[in-house]
């Protein structure tokens, strides 16, 4: 599977049923050398061993291809297609597919219709909860990898930018992590510093990076780690000049700043309702303040689209989007805890959204499983 984290780097796990004697990865532009890459390595059980590589950063230009080889045994020849600011950038936006496979296989056919035969998204933004369990090894191949390869294979070619859910991490940052699969977001780009010991021993986690899409900048946050460092990251980012300069700001975070829908019980009797609280008080004046054009969600297992104004000023232009599109395949969320009178459009069933990007222009089409359009939006600068 094909990642990508922060600018122009990307990183690239697989997994054998035994031990690959000196796996290396390698990748290259268009008639040019290769460069090769030695994988972090860990042991899952007896018959899964996992290997993790990380390179970049890569130039801009519009191809870069990889494979995987030992002694022995090579995959075939991948490649990823990079596109300029002014080309089109399409961007598959999912999130919460989780305990879900046979509703997201359903979601993954509508995408493969949607895009047709002849064509494909070039970017996956998951806007997390990709398993119920991270620690278990049924859960990652049955309601992940499985369906993705089965309906898609779209994870050899196309990089995801993962946005973690509060089902995808082992939050207590200690060296017997329990995440089998997402261990490796570790925010260092240099290949020379994996040996460090908090990243080996699986202690080090930093999720939230940044990077650009074309003509759009993407801030990426981690909802269920809070912190000083992603505090200051976050007002950091949104402050500069690659930010503020990009034609589309767009912020995405797992947890919505403004959630309706949820199990009651877990919402007033487990205190579910404040787990979100730190992104609408602390960090959505922040989108607001410095004008974010987009906030895109999950972990609310249905859609919803909001378009304000960034202030209440009058004097100041400009409005704000907070979209939530949990819906590729976990059980619905149906009963309303909330009523925040913002919500423009609401659909209480699976989807994805497609996202184009392409110089000056913005388009958002939310799509239900079955191919019917629930939502459109469109931004121009």
């Amino acid at each position: 599977m094909l990642f990508e984290h922060g600018d122009n780097h990307y990183y690239v796990v697989w997994e054998t049923s035994c031990t690959s004697g000196a796996p290396l990865l390698e990748w290259w532009y268009d008639d040019a050398s290769r460069h090769s890459i030695e994988p972090w390595y860990r042991k899952i059980d007896d018959t899964h061993h996992r290997y993790t590589a990380i390179f970049g950063p890569v130039a801009n230009i519009s191809h870069v291809h990889y494979k995987v080889n030992n002694y022995r045994l090579s995959t075939k020849q991948y490649t990823i297609v990079r596109r300029g600011e002014a080309e089109l950038n399409r961007v598959l936006v999912i999130a919460d597919n989780q305990n879900g496979p046979t509703e997201f296989r359903k979601v993954l056919t509508g995408i493969q219709q949607y895009y047709g035969a002849s064509s494909k998204p070039d970017t996956i933004l998951h806007v997390g909860d990709a398993v119920q369990n991270v620690g278990s090894l049924s859960n990652w191949q049955r309601q992940l990898f499985a369906p993705m390869e089965d309906r898609s294979g779209l994870h050899h070619t196309t990089p995801t930018i993962f946005v973690p859910g509060n089902h995808d991490h082992d939050k207590r940052r200690v060296s017997s992590n329990r995440n089998l699969y997402m261990d490796m977001y570790h925010g260092l780009y240099d290949t020379d510093e994996l040996g460090k010991a908090a990243v080996t021993n699986g202690s080090y986690h930093r999720f939230f990076h940044s990077l650009s899409v074309g003509s759009a900048r993407i801030i990426v946050l981690d909802a269920e780690c809070a912190s000083k460092e992603e505090s200051e990251f976050l007002e950091r980012e949104l402050k500069s000049l690659a930010f503020q300069s990009a034609r589309f700001r767009i912020v995405t975070v797992h947890i919505p700043p403004y959630i309706e829908f949820w199990d009651p019980y877990g919402w007033n009797k487990k205190n579910e309702k404040h787990w979100g609280e730190h992104i609408r008080l602390e960090y959505d004046p922040l989108f607001r303040k410095h004008n974010v054009d987009l906030v895109i969600s999950g972990h609310q297992h249905n859609y919803q689209r909001s378009t304000v104004s960034h202030s209440t000023n009058s004097a100041r232009l400009g409005t704000i989007t907070y979209a939530i599109v949990g819906g590729a395949g976990g059980m619905l969320d149906l009963e309303r805890v909330e009523d925040w009178n913002m919500y423009n459009v609401t659909y209480l069933n699976h989807h994805f959204v497609a996202l184009d990007i392409k110089d000056r222009s913005l388009s958002w089409t939310a799509v239900s499983s079955t191919g019917s359009v629930i939502d459109h939006f469109a931004l121009q600068r």
